[in-house]
């Protein structure tokens, strides 16, 4: 059941992807990062559409890495992109907790089981060969996780499990969001056609 949904925007952000060259993922953190190694808080605001102040309670949460001459890396903006990806249909904690799942604490590289920057580029390229699939079945979905993930190697004993699980929840979050901006569209557009119709 795809419901007419077209991804038009970059996975959490609000950028037009025709107008980004069809880029997504990692290909599109390639091009935020081509000639910088950080992004100030201004370009996130652009880029993810989220205020200052909401990014500034996630720091505070420990939900995002303080960044560092208020420079953000590509791995603290995915994991900006990510939580953006959920938000309209996850509780925050819940987002945290599944971050937490996968990464453990946010501050500390050791216990990752993935870059943040590579977990993105996966959502993506599962989210690219979704578009237009119709209907897929949960275990269709697990054996499409498992093709885009044929090159990550598991640091921990578990990780890939893992990683398979929270890309699984991530990807059913972000599509009860497009379901949910489809449904608003709808809603709107009879809105309209009702006014016309007077």
């Amino acid at each position: 059941m795809d419901f007419g949904i077209e991804m038009k925007q970059i996975p959490g952000t609000i950028l037009d992807r025709a107008k980004m060259g069809g880029a997504t993922g990692g290909e599109f953190l390639d091009k935020i990062f081509y000639i910088t190694d950080g992004v100030m808080l201004a370009q996130i605001r652009e880029i993810a559409g989220i205020d200052g102040s909401t990014l500034q309670n996630w720091l505070k949460r420990g939900w995002v890495v303080n960044p560092k001459n208020k420079m953000y890396t590509k791995d603290q903006l995915a994991r900006i992109l990510i939580i953006g990806m959920m938000r309209d249909t996850m509780q925050l904690c819940d987002i945290s907790f599944l971050l937490t799942y996968v990464n453990g604490d946010p501050g500390n590289l050791e216990d990752d089981i993935i870059p943040e920057s590579q977990l993105y580029d996966y959502l993506c390229r599962v989210l690219d060969r979704l578009t237009g699939a119709g209907e897929i079945s949960r275990d269709s979905l697990v054996g499409l996780i498992g093709e885009v993930t044929a090159d990550y190697e598991e640091k921990l004993g578990g990780a890939r499990r893992r990683l398979t699980r929270a890309l699984e929840i991530i990807l059913m979050s972000y599509y009860a969001n497009l379901v949910k901006r489809r449904a608003d569209e709808l809603v709107a557009e009879l809105r309209g056609s009702g006014r016309r119709s007077k």
